[in-house]
């Protein structure tokens, strides 16, 4: 391979680095497997539950035709252990008016003759007026479906009332109606037995029946299963991607794999294209998937709503999700803290879809301020849209959102200011601004050897003409980097060092180029420079630190090169300024190869 520049230098380096990212990819063929075939396993887990819940409703006469309802004879008082939601002990019914001697005995033969089975006494509680039983539901909820209220009027009056709750409840999908199943049971034996006993006759003969209407079967009420746990799923098989992203940029980080790379001239354009285009050809190929097999599963999201439209908000996303995990990676030093950072994002976005299904901020009573704010986290401008997708899917009669009705807001509402389209401009928009910012991060946020550029390092013109732009600092951004002093001349001591600076010294100052040399340093010095730290309670300064004063050195051809010195002379140092780990305070490396050479073992 022939080593070239500019900008077919730039094409050579990306494509060596798409290489390095594809065999990464395919020796660990789980990962790769799982980014692109999670959505198969998210829509048959959605689509399972779908038919679960189906199968639960087809037990329920609610959606069947009813043509010749069933006659309900003489319905019993159930077990309170009957009822869906309950608090244990629990009572069948509790009453008042046990200060009447009439009422005790309508009681005991309520309890005594319900059909099926005699109710126990300490399964009932009495009270002796209304007001102490609202106290006692008031201290024991959910122990008791109902309660009766008797009031002996005169010998032929006898008055009585009923209290119970109202509110049906749902469980497994069944549906308790608290009417038909309590308070109807509860009305029966209290109109058969105050009869009986205003007519003295205990068997007296009190029949009862009735039955509903026909009616047809409910339609379109049944929730769909995908518009409830369709958002948190879409979600997590979003945060696949996003893990695996986070995880191979920080652990080229940790490994010094990036630095390397820096070192050798890799240049960061060719770096970042090479991640955007894999991970792009990985999302595209999971969307199309996505939608494909939701398609394949009959959903009504995925065949109503056009293609493009649905396949387009799913790629947004995705892309969005890289560029987030493009800028989280510049703030994180160890691969083990990827997952729990994806686990974190995903956890925070699981949380504002629960808010923004609310509506929140995308309607007109919000300011716009707090709509671009929202709208930076890519999960929320994601479930906007979702909502918008469901919505238009939600009922036999509205059939989904076509390409041509993108810029549509739903139902044509004047107060709407979010469509579809408008989701799709949010999403590119945030990605290059999530992009933006991790290129940013990676050249202000120190790397592993704490080197890293100005933060202002974009208004440099050398910086874009590529004259002087990549100009380097050392320390954290959160410190106030102080002025780095001259190094003094240092004399050495060393009466063979002294003659080999000397020697260099004068090649340099004849224009001397010896082909027995390789490399040729000329005063290399490197000075740390004074530090100033602001804590919450102290001020730390550290004074400059002159790590290398002035190193001249031939090194020669075809020999075997030994830095020797004791600790903190500095070996490591000019090690790392001549490899270009640091920057160099001052002096000069040549290094004297025959590219001729080089190119043809490159």
């Amino acid at each position: 391979m022939i080593l070239q520049e500019g900008l077919p230098l730039l094409y050579q380096q990306f494509t060596a680095l798409f290489r390095k990212n594809l065999l990464l990819s395919w020796r660990n063929k789980r990962a790769m497997f799982l980014q692109i075939f999670s959505s198969f396993f998210f829509i048959l887990l959605i689509f399972g539950i779908e038919e679960a819940m189906k199968a639960s409703e087809a037990s329920s006469s609610a959606y069947k035709n009813v043509t010749d309802p069933t006659l309900m004879v003489f319905p019993p008082i159930l077990p309170c252990e009957d009822k869906f939601f309950v608090e244990l002990p629990c009572y069948d019914f509790v009453w008042s008016g046990n200060q009447s001697r009439r009422v005790n005995d309508i009681v005991s033969a309520i309890m005594a003759n319900n059909p099926g089975r005699p109710i126990p006494t300490n399964k009932v509680q009495s009270f002796k007026e209304p007001n102490e039983v609202d106290a006692w539901l008031l201290s024991h909820p959910l122990q008791v479906p109902g309660a009766l209220h008797f009031v002996e009027r005169n010998a032929t009056v006898i008055s009585y009332g009923i209290q119970t709750n109202s509110s049906a409840e749902r469980k497994r999908g069944q549906t308790e109606d608290p009417t038909f199943k309590f308070l109807v049971p509860l009305q029966v034996a209290a109109e058969r037995e105050i009869a009986r006993s205003l007519i003295g006759d205990p068997k007296f003969s009190w029949g009862f029946g009735f039955k509903e209407f026909a009616r047809p079967a409910i339609i379109g009420e049944s929730v769909s299963t995908i518009s409830v746990m369709g958002p948190v799923f879409f979600l997590a098989f979003s945060m696949f991607g996003f893990v695996l992203q986070l995880g191979s940029l920080v652990t080229e980080k940790e490994l010094k794999l990036r630095q390397a790379m820096t070192m050798m001239g890799v240049y960061d354009s060719a770096y970042w294209l090479s991640w955007l285009l894999w991970e792009g050809i990985l999302t595209f190929v999971s969307s199309l998937f996505l939608v494909l097999f939701g398609m394949m599963f009959r959903f009504d999201f995925f065949l109503n709503n056009s293609f493009l439209v649905v396949f387009l908000l799913f790629l947004l996303f995705q892309f969005n999700m890289i560029g987030l995990a493009f800028a989280i990676s510049s703030f994180i030093r160890k691969s083990s803290s990827a997952t729990t950072v994806g686990f974190l994002v995903f956890l925070i976005g699981f949380i504002t879809q629960i808010v923004s299904a609310t509506g929140f901020p995308y309607s007109s009573a919000y300011a716009v301020s707090r709509r671009v704010m929202w709208s930076l986290f890519p999960p929320n401008t994601f479930s906007a849209g979702l909502k918008i997708l469901l919505d238009a899917t939600s009922t036999p009669t509205t059939p989904g959102i076509s390409w041509s009705k993108r810029a549509v807001c739903e139902g044509n509402q004047p107060t709407c200011v979010i469509s579809i389209n408008i989701v799709y401009q949010w999403l590119l928009g945030t990605f290059l601004f999530w992009f933006g910012l991790a290129i940013y991060f990676d050249n202000i946020i120190p790397n592993a050897s704490g080197v890293r550029k100005p933060i202002f390092y974009f208004f440099a013109p050398g910086y874009w003409t590529g004259k002087g732009g990549n100009k380097v600092e050392e320390g954290s951004i959160f410190s106030c980097i102080g002025s780095v002093p001259p190094a003094e001349h240092h004399t050495p001591e060393d009466k063979d060092v002294l003659e080999e600076e000397t020697e260099v010294k004068q090649q340099a100052m004849d224009g001397i180029v010896d082909p027995n040399i390789a490399v040729q340093i000329h005063g290399l010095v490197k000075t740390y420079p004074g530090t100033t730290k602001l804590g919450c309670c102290k001020c730390t300064k550290t004074s400059p630190f002159h790590a290398v004063k002035g190193l001249w050195l031939n090194i020669a051809k075809d020999q075997l090169f030994c830095l020797l010195g004791p600790n903190g002379a500095g070996k490591t140092t000019s090690i790392s300024c001549l490899t270009g780990i640091n920057p160099v305070t001052g002096g000069d490396g040549k290094y004297l190869l025959d590219l001729s050479k080089f190119s043809k073992h490159f």
